[in-house]
C-alpha cells in the first residue's frame, strides 16, 4: 500500500513538472522577411505603376483632345458644341470607369495573393509548432498577443527559413 501511495506521488509530481512548450514569432519580421511576400509585392507594385502610367497617357490625351475641341467650338454653332461636348465627355467618363475597374481589379487580386501568403505562413507556423512539440506558437510584433517573450522562445528566424526554403524550390 505505501509503494502505490508514493508511485502515485511521483506519478503526479512528474505530470505537474510537464510545462507546455510555447513559442512566438514576430508576424512582422516573418513577413517583411518572406521573400515569395517581397515578390508577390513587387509584382504589384509595377503593375500599379504601369496602370499608374497609362491613366497618365490617356489624361494627357485626353486634355489634347479636349483643347482642339475647344478652339474648334469657337467656330461651331453652340447646339454643336454642347452636342459634341456632351459626346467627349461621356466618352471620358467611360475611359475613367474603366480604368477604375482595372485599378479595382488589380486591389482585388492583389489581396487575394496576399490572403494566400498569410494562409501559407499560418499553415507552416502550424506545421513548425507540430514537429517542434510546441504546445502554443503565439504571434508578436506590431499588434500581436506578445508583449514579452525570451530570445530563446522566438521561433521567426527558424520559420523564415523554411518559408525561404520553400519558396526558393
Amino acid at each position: 500500500m505505501k509503494k502505490s501511495i508514493v508511485l502515485l506521488v511521483v506519478v503526479l509530481i512528474t505530470a505537474s513538472c510537464q510545462q507546455d512548450k510555447i513559442g512566438y514569432v514576430d508576424n512582422v519580421k516573418l513577413m517583411d522577411g518572406y521573400q515569395e511576400k517581397v515578390d508577390v509585392e513587387a509584382k504589384f507594385k509595377a503593375r500599379a505603376e504601369v496602370l499608374g502610367k497609362k491613366r497618365d497617357s490617356i489624361s494627357q490625351a485626353f486634355q489634347i483632345e479636349l483643347q482642339a475641341f475647344q478652339a474648334k467650338a469657337q467656330k461651331m454653332s453652340q447646339k454643336s458644341a454642347q452636342e459634341e461636348y456632351a459626346i467627349l465627355q461621356q466618352r471620358g467618363q467611360f475611359v475613367g470607369q474603366q480604368l477604375q475597374q482595372e485599378e479595382q481589379q488589380l486591389q482585388k487580386n492583389s489581396q487575394t495573393e496576399m490572403d494566400s501568403l498569410v494562409s501559407k505562413v499560418k499553415k507552416e507556423i502550424k506545421a513548425y509548432g507540430e514537429a517542434n512539440a510546441y504546445t502554443y506558437i503565439l504571434g508578436g510584433g506590431d499588434g500581436g498577443a506578445v508583449l514579452y517573450g525570451k530570445d530563446a522562445q522566438n521561433l521567426t528566424d527558424a520559420v523564415l527559413k523554411i518559408l525561404n526554403d520553400k519558396y526558393k524550390k
